[in-house]
């Protein structure tokens, strides 16, 4: 589902419609054909990157306006990547065809997951934080986050990532499979610091299953800020606020 931002007025940041450059080499010299994404920079010479995912229905664009929202200070020279996911049928839409990371049968962490589109997507996600490292950007100064399924998605792929990441955010989302969650896990991001954040009046993914993430992701002794706030399936000034603090911490 789309966000509904707050602040919507026009970015000051230089943005680019990426094709990913088109196909790149990976270590093995294989041909990755990059998910196309949308490109926002607050410097020239980034050191540091966020890629952010968007909900189901939404692209690329959804959460561009907010870079300049976030607070963050004129010498963090970050580079914004926001993918757009692939069309695809929606289940849970009357098989409506629309941008998603996977098909949704009910909103649910186990039951009737479409876990080969979680699969395809994953390793396109995971694509996107290797073409950012081959762009001279460790992982240690890679966040990955999302918003609704991009949040879940940014949960499944950044706590299984075998390089430690700078950060990992999920608003308004949940986990994929948590039962999984503690033998398929990353030893290199065990300390990762999450960020969750989650409207107590969202009717689209339950309040509930946000706290049920955060609650295994704090049993597991993991490094997890939890944030609520009172509006519904959307984000808001406080909680973006509170975002580009968070930024600040893991890559300021």
């Amino acid at each position: 589902m789309t966000a509904t931002l707050y602040v919507m007025n026009g970015s000051n940041s230089a943005h680019n419609n990426r094709t990913g450059d088109g196909p790149v080499n990976d270590p093995g010299d294989n041909q990755v054909e990059l998910l196309e994404y949308v490109e926002v920079t607050t410097s020239d010479k980034p050191s540091c990157s966020v890629i952010w995912l968007h909900g189901l229905g939404a692209d690329g664009h959804d959460f561009e306006p907010i870079v300049p929202y976030l607070g963050l200070p004129a010498g963090m020279a970050v580079r914004f990547i926001f993918p757009h996911a692939l069309m695809r049928p929606i289940t849970i839409n009357g098989g409506a065809v629309m941008r998603a990371w996977y098909d949704i049968i009910e909103i649910s962490t186990n039951r009737g997951q479409d876990e080969a589109g979680i699969n395809h997507s994953a390793r396109k996600v995971r694509e996107l934080i290797d073409f950012e490292i081959s762009r001279g950007i460790p992982a240690s100064k890679i966040i990955l986050a999302g918003f609704s399924q991009g949040g879940a998605m940014a949960l499944h792929v950044g706590l299984r990532y075998p390089q430690k990441l700078a950060g990992i955010m999920a608003l308004s989302a949940y986990l994929i499979f948590p039962d999984r969650l503690q033998s398929e896990s990353s030893k290199a991001n065990s300390v990762t610091p999450v960020f969750i954040g989650h409207g107590t009046q969202d009717p689209v993914v339950p309040y509930a299953l946000g706290q049920a993430a955060h609650s295994l992701l704090r049993a597991g002794q993991r490094p997890v800020e939890w944030h609520s706030y009172p509006i519904p399936h959307s984000v808001s000034p406080p909680e973006i606020a509170d975002i580009g603090r968070w930024m600040q911490g893991c890559i300021g």
